[in-house]
């Protein structure tokens, strides 16, 4: 069985935690995750679009699982 590969995309400055597996032959898939859940939440879903020939892809939202927390507002001046 194929595992669940993790990797990381910068957005913004941002550090975003992605899971991802398979390969995308038939298609891509994309998980996204509720209030207050994360990629995890999405695993044994992911592993069988994988095997049917899919690529799953399962972001962690900002702030959430392994993806940077943004900055507060307070800590950003002149913005509001």
């Amino acid at each position: 069985m194929e595992q669940i590969r993790h990797s990381y995309v910068d957005n913004g400055g941002l550090k975003l935690h992605v899971a991802e597996i398979g390969s995308g032959d038939s298609g891509v898939v994309i998980f996204l995750h509720g209030f207050p859940e994360i990629w995890y939440s999405w695993r044994h879903q992911m592993i069988a679009v994988a095997d049917a020939g899919f690529r799953a892809i399962a972001p962690d939202f900002r702030g959430y699982g392994l993806s940077q927390q943004p900055p507060s507002r307070r800590s950003r001046p002149g913005r509001i």
